[in-house]
Formats: structure tokens, C-alpha cells, sequence
């Protein structure tokens, strides 16, 4: 029988944001933030305003005075307990997403995955998943490299806090490998589907909390449709038009709700 996760409570949240819990019970709160984006857009507008307080004592010596400092804890401290504040910072943050494209899933819908309009550098994150995909392509063609296709997502969240969306319908697993990355240990799953082929899926901490919106990068002959929730980063990488893979993408932003 599994033990019943304890409820998430503010206490949680604020020691969340203060590096002070526990990695099991991080994710417990991870997992609580997925579930309720109300409270996510909060715990990430407050986790802004903590690095940005530190940045800033972190600063030439004028910006560490004494005075400065204590003025700066005071205010973090009351950031943190004043109802009033939280309701403007969430405001400011939910304006932030809409005008990146997206909508809170609990209030305005599903999130949905668009193709980059403007460009940009993708993530590091990115480069070690096209990286992983053809690995897995020169794995996939050698005798004496068998595949893995059977997995145990609780084993492998267990082992690197990483949590792996449920496969859609008429998708199989053909291969699960960890591997490294820039950002530590990485989950490469090669899956097969009927209408792209043999996909990857990529999966790794990349080492700050953000909600990242699905985004379409090139490069050479592989396309990768990336995003972020919480702590764990995402990539899908194939061979496929980008509207395709916006919508395979989609399919998985999807089933992580």
C-alpha cells in the first residue's frame, strides 16, 4: 500500500523557496505546483524576488552596507507573509505568462505548444538532446547494444527526480537509457509512433524552477520541441515537420496534467 503524501501546506511552500526542504519532499511540493498553477505563478513569482534580493547583496560593497542588508531581509521576510503583496506579485507574474503565450491550466485551459516566432538561443538543455537522439540512432544500429525498452517511472523519478509523462495512445517505448548531461543525470527515451517515426524524448533537471512554454528549435536535420514545469525540462527530437511535432509535443504537455 503506498504511503499517503502529507498535505502541501504554506509552511511547505515558503521553506520550498528558501532551499530548505528535503529533495523527496521537494518533489512532493513540485508535484503539488503542476496540479495547482495558482500557486505555481506565486512560488515562482516569489522565488524572482529571493534571487533578485540576493543578486542584489551580492553586489559591490555600496549595495552590502549594513543598513542595506537588513533592509533587504526585512523586506524578503515580509514579501513572504503579506497577503496583499502575494495578490499584486501574481497579478504581475499571470500578466508576464499571457503575454509569453501562456494561460494558467487551471483557469484559462490547457496549456498549448506554439512554434518559435522571433528567434532565439535555445536552452543548453536543447544541444544535449539532439546529442542524446543521435546516440540512441548509432545504439539503435548495434547488435551488441540491446535495447531497453522496459522502464519503471517511479524507479527512475526515485533516482534522479525526474518525472516522465504517461506514453499517449499508439506510442511504445523502444529504449530507456540514463545519460549524462550538461546538468547531471538525463533520461533519453526512444519511442516509436505511427505518424513521426522513432521520436526522443528528453528529460532533465536543468537546475532553476521555471515554467518554460513549448518552444520549436532546428537544428541540421532534427527538429526538438522544448519546454519546462517546475524543476524538470523537457525535448522531443525527430526527424518531422514542425507542426507535426508541435503536436506530439502537445500531446505530452498534456498528459503531464
Amino acid at each position: 500500500m503506498d504511503r499517503p503524501i502529507d498535505p502541501i501546506t504554506e509552511a511547505d511552500l515558503e521553506a520550498y523557496v528558501e532551499d530548505q526542504l528535503p529533495v523527496a519532499r521537494r518533489i512532493e511540493v513540485e508535484a503539488h505546483l503542476v496540479r495547482h498553477p495558482d500557486e505555481a505563478v506565486r512560488v515562482i513569482t516569489d522565488l524572482k524576488i529571493r534571487d533578485e534580493l540576493r543578486l542584489a547583496l551580492a553586489g559591490p560593497p555600496y549595495v552590502g552596507r549594513s543598513a542595506t542588508a537588513e533592509a533587504a531581509l526585512r523586506l524578503e521576510r515580509g514579501l513572504s507573509r503579506d497577503r496583499f503583496l502575494r495578490q499584486l506579485r501574481k497579478m504581475a507574474a499571470v500578466a508576464v505568462l499571457v503575454g509569453a503565450g501562456w494561460l494558467a491550466h487551471a483557469e484559462f485551459g490547457a496549456l498549448r505548444v506554439g512554434e518559435v516566432v522571433a528567434s532565439a538561443i535555445p536552452p543548453a538543455y536543447v544541444v544535449d538532446a539532439m546529442q542524446a537522439h543521435r546516440t540512441a540512432e548509432v545504439r539503435a544500429g548495434m547488435a551488441s547494444q540491446p535495447a531497453v525498452p522496459r522502464y519503471d517511472p517511479a524507479e527512475i523519478r526515485s533516482a534522479t527526480a525526474i518525472g516522465l509523462p504517461p506514453l499517449p495512445e499508439g506510442w511504445s517505448a523502444a529504449d530507456v537509457q540514463i545519460f549524462p548531461s550538461t546538468f547531471g543525470p538525463s533520461v533519453e527515451m526512444a519511442i516509436r509512433t505511427e505518424a513521426l517515426g522513432t521520436v526522443s524524448l528528453f528529460a532533465v533537471r536543468p537546475g532553476a524552477f521555471d515554467v518554460v512554454p513549448a518552444t520549436v528549435a532546428h537544428h541540421g536535420d532534427l527538429a526538438a520541441a522544448y519546454w519546462q514545469m517546475g524543476e524538470v525540462a523537457y525535448a522531443l527530437v525527430a526527424r518531422a515537420d514542425s507542426k507535426e511535432l508541435d503536436r506530439a509535443a502537445d500531446r505530452l504537455v498534456r498528459a503531464l496534467y
